[in-house]
């Protein structure tokens, strides 16, 4: 469902990652190593936010690059920074979200915000929000559509103790029939939903 190909990405003459190929099976991936290692490049760059400097992405069959509009529909991304939309509420976000991915904000979408913990500030702009709430949101918008892929940077960062349970079922849950990559310093998550932990240095 996710493969990257010959990924390489520079920063001016630094470079940040050369060369990397790898099919992500079904399941839950965890990058895990320390900082400034190109995780987050990494992540944008299968996003859709970020252009390499040579390689090619494929989501759920489709090339990101010749295909962006199918494959982001197969997406959902989770990003670092949750403070995308200062004004906008966070029902206003899952709205947008649904109606790009030519569906409705459903049940199983606000089921996941209901155990998030989330239910109570949806009307919230997220300026008014904590880190964790903004983060909720984000979280619960990668339900809508049921993408095939899910990536997420730093998920837990600032979530409470029953959001990041909720997180941990729901990304086991998901990982049954789909792709979950993500970046996380968080040891907990990534033992209680049954990550694979993998460094960058291994996707050649």
């Amino acid at each position: 469902m996710l493969r990257i190909e010959n990924l390489s990405k520079n920063y001016g003459d630094y470079p940040v990652f050369k060369g990397l190929t790898h099919t992500f099976q079904l399941g839950c991936v965890a990058l895990c190593e320390e900082d400034s290692t190109g995780k987050s490049t990494l992540l944008n760059i299968i996003a859709g936010l970020l252009e390499p400097d040579a390689g090619e992405v494929w989501i759920d069959g489709y090339s990101l690059m010749k295909a962006p509009q199918q494959a982001r529909a197969r997406m959902a991304y989770v990003p670092d920074n949750c403070l995308l939309f200062p004004s906008q509420t966070g029902r206003q976000l899952l709205e947008q979200v649904a109606a790009e991915k030519k569906t409705r904000v459903d049940d199983i979408a606000l089921d996941l915000a209901y155990r998030l913990g989330l239910e109570p500030h949806l009307d919230k702009r997220f300026e008014q929000m904590s880190t964790g709430t903004r983060r909720k949101v984000f979280l619960a918008a990668a339900a809508l559509g049921a993408p095939a892929v899910i990536i997420a940077d730093g998920p837990s960062n600032g979530l409470d103790t029953q959001a990041r349970a909720a997180l941990a079922e729901q990304f086991e849950i998901w990982s049954q029939d789909r792709v979950v990559l993500f970046a996380s310093h968080d040891a907990e998550l990534v033992e209680a939903c049954g990550a694979h932990s993998i460094n960058i240095a291994e996707l050649v």
